[in-house]
């Protein structure tokens, strides 16, 4: 009985906790945002956003949202690729540094980029974690716990939702050619 008690607790905690920290938190994109992409400037109103995203997408990068776990893109993805950021490019992680982690969220033992990754405390109802973010565009992308496997120990546990994954045999035609090194 016990054990029954404790899974309904923790499906409580993954569910809703995310969605009472978010309403709570009130960290959230306002006003216009400026992204480069390569050599062009691109500057989105928060309206435009809701319109070049799905909900979830922007729910996700521009409200610091959570998707569904088991329930997105690349929780299970197993093809060769790299991620990058939904609305700049920008290049996140490869799926060289991916790991089923088990929690239902694509999860990386470290950034293909670093540069192109901003940390930060993140207080919420379960205590401190550290929010990862893109440089650029300034999504929230998800958070990174250390708790993961070898070599780093680190497990950044992101939102399918906030990345474009690039499959190997795309990243030519897409401007990613400089990452095809990895998948030799």
């Amino acid at each position: 009985m016990t054990y029954i008690a404790i899974g309904i607790v923790i499906v409580i905690i993954v569910l809703v906790a995310p969605m009472t920290y978010q309403k709570l938190s009130g960290d959230e994109q306002e006003g216009p945002i400026t992204i480069s992409k390569g050599k062009e400037t691109v500057t989105y109103s928060q309206a435009e956003l809701k319109d070049t995203l799905t909900p979830i997408q922007y729910k996700v990068t521009q409200q610091n949202g959570t998707e569904t776990a088991f329930d997105n893109p690349y929780w299970d993805n197993k093809q060769d690729g790299i991620y990058v950021d939904i609305l700049s490019g920008e290049v996140l992680f490869s799926s060289t540094d991916q790991f089923k982690s088990g929690t239902g969220w694509p999860s990386f033992t470290k950034p293909l980029v670093k540069e192109n990754i901003v940390t930060k405390k993140d207080a919420g109802l379960l205590g401190s974690r550290t929010e990862v973010k893109s440089k650029e565009a300034d999504s929230h992308l998800g958070h990174v716990f250390e708790d993961g496997p070898e070599p780093t120990g680190l497990r950044y546990c992101m939102n399918s939702a906030a990345m474009e994954f690039i499959p190997k045999e795309d990243m030519k035609r897409e401007g990613y050619e400089d990452y095809l090194h990895l998948f030799n």
